[in-house]
Formats: C-alpha cells, sequence, structure tokens
C-alpha cells in the first residue's frame, strides 16, 4: 500500500475541519432551546402550588379586615429575592374568608379600610379618593372603574395561604 492512498487531501480536511465546525454551532444553538423547551416540565411543584404561608390562623381572622404582609421568594431568571405581600383579610357575613388586594384599580396606589372619617365601613384610595364597599365592589361614581383583585387562598392545618391576586369580572 501507499502511504498517498492513506493521506487526508487539503480538501477533505476543510471540509471535515468545517463540517465539525458547523455541526458544534447547531447544538450550541439548539440546546438552549431544547432546555427552555423541557425544563418547565422539569420543574418541581411544592405541596401548596404556589400559595404562601402568611402567618395568619383562621381563628383570629374576624368580621373586621385587617392587614396581613407576608414575604414571597421572587426568582427572576438567575435573580432569587424576596417580595412583600399585603392582603386585606376577613371573614363575610357568611363566615367565608374573603382576602382583598390592597392596590387600587384606578392608579394602583394603596387602598386602605377605613382610611376615610367622610366614608366609614369603606376601603379608600386616598390618591383621587376612590372608594369600594366591604365586599371589594367600587363606588359608583368614583375613579376606580372596577372591584379589588381577590387572592386565592387556600387553609391547611388551620393556618391561612394565599396566592396571586386575581381580577374580579363584576363591577
Amino acid at each position: 500500500m501507499s502511504d498517498k492512498n492513506n493521506q487526508v487531501s487539503r480538501r477533505q480536511f476543510l471540509n471535515y475541519s468545517l463540517t465539525g465546525l458547523g455541526g458544534f454551532m447547531a447544538a450550541g444553538m439548539l440546546v438552549p432551546m431544547l432546555r427552555f423547551a423541557v425544563d418547565p416540565v422539569l420543574q418541581q411543584k411544592s405541596a401548596m402550588g404556589d400559595l404562601a404561608n402568611v402567618g395568619l390562623s383562621v381563628d383570629d381572622i374576624t368580621e373586621e379586615p385587617q392587614r396581613v404582609d407576608w414575604e414571597v421568594e421572587q426568582v427572576d431568571g438567575w435573580y432569587e429575592s424576596n417580595v412583600n405581600r399585603t392582603a386585606w383579610v376577613f371573614k363575610d357575613e357568611n363566615g367565608d374568608i374573603q382576602a382583598f388586594s390592597p392596590e387600587c384599580k384606578h392608579l394602583g396606589c394603596f387602598v386602605s379600610w377605613e382610611g376615610s372619617e367622610d366614608y366609614p365601613n369603606e376601603f379608600f384610595c386616598p390618591c383621587h379618593d376612590g372608594r369600594y364597599y366591604k365586599d371589594g365592589t367600587n363606588v359608583p361614581h368614583t375613579p376606580p372603574l372596577s372591584p379589588l383583585d381577590v387572592y386565592e387562598h387556600k387553609v391547611d392545618n388551620g393556618i391561612l395561604y394565599l396566592g396571586e391576586p386575581k381580577p374580579r369580572e363584576e363591577a
């Protein structure tokens, strides 16, 4: 056998090199897309879902709205932080737990319970005199055009867990 048959020509070497480099670049582009598609399926869910323990016993909830503050861990990409959340929690006439977001639906200001001497027993937004009834619906002819958002909630072993606020349909 001659040595000329076992040698790689210049053209074959460039062909192999460029094919390998192209394959490496294609894999570099496809792997992140594949991970993006598969990663949510592999994430573990907690037993309570996205609900957080607010540290409030159901026995401590009264018919008078009370402010509840808690922290949740938020992950944005690779950045993890603790975010403060707030809710107005009380029991309605039927004994059902109600949890409202304190964010005004007009411009996002903080709504407080009995925040105005002129309008007792109502949620009040001081930014533009926005008002809500105790059931969270907006008072007609005031700036908010929709009711307060309602927190998803669950009771487990006598402790209240709150999730994300959900908008309501009725006004």
